[in-house]
């Protein structure tokens, strides 16, 4: 048996308002063709389906189309939700997708059992439990550790994510016992080395989750939330599969994959990673306006699709001139059919205080997380460490919420 592990589509992903959704097509494609030539008899999909809550018809149509092209195909797929996605409209369908060998769990089941899923061969006969974990929500985890008592928040979430992990090796074990098994999982994990393009779950980084919270009983953990593939604490059955397409610019030099893993004799293989090809590519040009109008000029991509450009223009002395001057610069390439001027920042070493309040010159509000707003306002208030720390926690907490409740 072969399986297929990929994570992180984010299908509705606009980049600078650039819609991603060739991009995606062209991965969907290319990942069809691995299916085809490796075989694959499972795929699974470790959350973050949709970049949002409620997907436009377009985006609908996209994930549709990609698995009614495995239709038919003899292949088994496991789709788990991750935080930007809705439960609700993950799991609708599913009644319908699992006559089509098409496995959902849009969110935390109410029998936490309904979570470990059977996956036989042609001939009928089991050969793995996949315990299907999407995005474990506060409301879920606090359910699994309202009986104890702890420090913090923090620790009562990590303590709910272990419980859940154990409960299912648990059930597996007594119900299957001898059967090889894998676990999915959508969070952050101690350790990872993320991107720009990921949103904060739970409180941030301080619910990072330790791989050795994860029961041994797993064969392969296969996770979902991080952008960039990696393995975690070195361990090749414990990894991110990452996002098949860049997200944000600081991926662009990201290696993009799908892992395949091998089961052979009630054994899992060490992961074979799959590249995915660059379909249009993410450049970044920094340095003086002259240098970065010389680069322009030699800059002549070679990809599928239209590469996106970033300027970071970085001059001694500020020059409402030179500003205008780098507008034109984005107006004169705005028809260049290889690539495209997304997005520009300006810095001056010597500059008037008005022009950095909150903002660097170049630097737009789109650009920025409502974090990111935040942080700049409560940086021109007078108070203690302690006092920011406490009201930057509440509003995560608040702004959590507003996420969680947009997703349900």
């Amino acid at each position: 048996m072969k399986i297929l592990h990929t994570a992180d589509w984010h299908i509705g992903k606009v980049l600078h308002k650039h819609p991603l959704a060739e991009d995606l097509r062209l991965f969907f494609d290319h990942l069809l063709d691995i299916i085809e030539q490796e075989k694959v008899d499972l795929l699974l999909i470790s959350g973050d389906v949709f970049d949002v809550a409620n997907p436009s018809a377009k985006d609908r149509r996209l994930y549709y189309q990609f698995l009614k092209a495995l239709v038919g195909r003899s292949i088994k797929i496991i789709i788990t939700g991750g935080n930007h996605d809705s439960v609700a409209f993950l799991n609708a369908p599913s009644e319908l997708l699992d006559e089509l060998n098409i496995n959902i769990v849009g969110g935390a089941c109410d029998n936490i059992s309904d979570e470990l899923i059977p996956v036989h061969d042609d001939k009928g006969k089991l050969q793995l439990i996949v315990a299907a974990v999407p995005f474990l929500r506060d409301r879920d985890l606090r359910t699994q550790s309202s009986d104890e008592k702890y420090k913090n928040r923090s620790e009562a979430l990590r303590a709910g994510i272990k419980k859940h992990y154990e409960q299912l090796a648990k059930i597996s074990q007594e119900k299957y016992p001898g059967i090889p098994s894998m676990a999915m999982g959508h969070l952050y994990t101690v350790g990872v080395s993320s991107s720009d393009s990921e949103r904060e779950i739970h409180i941030g980084n301080s619910v990072a989750f330790d791989s050795n919270s994860f029961p041994s009983y797993f064969d392969y953990i296969a996770l979902g939330h991080i952008h960039r593939p990696q393995l975690i604490d070195k361990s090749p059955f414990i990894r991110y599969s990452g996002s098949p397409i860049p997200l944000s610019f600081s991926e662009k030099e990201d290696e993009k994959q799908v892992l395949i893993i091998e089961l052979e004799k009630s054994q899992l293989k060490t992961p074979v990673v799959k590249a995915i090809p660059k379909f249009r590519e993410l450049k970044k040009f920094t340095g003086s306006l002259s240098d970065i109008k010389e680069k322009l000029q030699k800059y002549n991509p070679d990809f599928p699709l239209q590469s996106f450009v970033e300027l970071e223009v970085r001059e001694k002395e500020f020059s409402s001139m030179l500003l205008a001057e780098v507008e034109d610069i984005k107006l004169a390439y705005q028809e260049n059919e290889s690539f495209k001027i997304l997005k520009s920042k300006t810095t001056f070493e010597l500059g008037s205080k008005d022009t950095a309040d909150l903002f660097q010159l170049g630097e737009h509000i789109e650009d920025l997380s409502p974090k990111d707003v935040f942080i700049k306002r409560l940086a021109n208030e007078e108070m203690s460490e302690e006092k920011e720390k406490m009201i930057l926690d509440a509003f995560q907490e608040l702004l959590e919420d507003v996420q969680q409740n947009d997703a349900s």
